[in-house]
């Protein structure tokens, strides 16, 4: 978006819009003058619901997902199995895996992988969190990070912490592609590599 040629507020509009993943500038333009097109009911309508997610939601204190409560929907389902643990990058990922209806566990959220040239150490994620739940009840723990070289950087980085613990370690069965996102993998993918996962 020309600064020249448009008014600035638009253009700051768009840069910000630029700013969420997935949203190129030429994506961010349609979005402002779309916002432009908008009823002003309709414009604060979508500024209240982005300042009430961000003031409301936020981390399971169990298994780190995102929730408006204290404890999230699938952590205080007595139906789930807690004594298996998935564990996965983010949230997202929660949502492909519910998907399938297949697993009856529960899930540990990351919030991200191991990447030391992006500067992200393990002290930066919750595995501490993951850790304090491994009390004796929990039997397997399925790390389910991409098939990435950060996803399987922070696999074994975890399982080498918690074997010495007695619980089983295993990692999904990648009849997924190498390099693939879990997000983005269709329920029978999914549902395969969940079923034929291998012990690490």
């Amino acid at each position: 978006m020309d600064k020249n040629s448009s008014a600035l507020p638009l253009v700051l509009l768009a840069e910000q819009f630029a700013r969420l993943p997935g949203i190129g500038m030429k994506s961010a333009e349609r979005l402002a003058y779309h916002v432009m097109q908008m009823d002003e009911s309709q414009v604060r309508e979508f500024a209240d619901a982005l300042m009430n997610a961000k003031h409301t939601v936020h981390t399971c204190r169990i298994c780190q997902n995102l929730t408006e409560n204290e404890v999230c929907p699938i952590c205080s389902d007595v139906r789930r199995d807690s004594s298996t643990i998935c564990v996965v990058e983010s949230p997202k990922d929660i949502t492909a895996f519910e998907r399938t209806r297949e697993y009856k566990g529960v899930y540990h959220v990351l919030h991200g992988l191991i990447s030391p040239i992006d500067n992200i150490t393990p002290d930066k994620l919750r595995i501490k969190e993951l850790l304090s739940r491994l009390d004796g009840s929990v039997s397997e723990v399925i790390m389910a990070t991409n098939p990435t070289v950060e996803g399987e950087a922070t696999a074994m980085y975890i399982s080498k912490l918690i074997k010495p613990l007695g619980v089983k370690v295993t990692r999904l069965a990648f009849g997924l592609p190498v390099g693939g996102i879990l997000e983005f993998a269709d329920e029978i993918t999914l549902f395969k590599a969940l079923e034929n996962r291998n012990e690490i």
